[in-house]
């Protein structure tokens, strides 16, 4: 089991990971920072918690319109088949590094 070290919010945090998946890790810390640094933007510091409790609701957002839209194109009519498989794949791609991110933000809520 490999270990990283990420930087969110100014914080430096431990965080262990599968081997191979560092750089994975990596950006996904990245992009929570950038969403945290946005957060601070615009409410201020209000706490590590609260801000890691804010950014994991953004990113559930975006999680529930990824969801949003892979049902709608499932129902709509296609062009054809392969074309929304390539679509059903691309989204799937992108819901499950939400569901990585999410799962990133909630083992650092477990850090102390």
């Amino acid at each position: 089991m490999a270990q990283v070290s990420v930087t969110i919010n100014g914080r430096k945090h431990d965080i262990a990971c599968d081997d191979g998946q560092e750089a994975h890790l990596v950006r996904l810390a990245a992009y929570v920072d950038k969403r945290i640094g946005e957060l601070v933007a615009a409410v201020g510091q209000v706490g590590d918690s609260r801000l890691l409790v804010m950014a994991s609701l953004l990113v559930a957002d975006e999680l529930s319109d990824a969801y949003a839209e892979l049902d709608s194109l499932k129902s709509a009519e296609s062009g054809g088949a392969a074309a929304l498989h390539e679509i059903e794949e691309s989204l799937a791609g992108s819901i499950e590094s939400l569901a990585e991110r999410i799962e990133t933000i909630a083992e650092k809520l477990k850090q102390p």
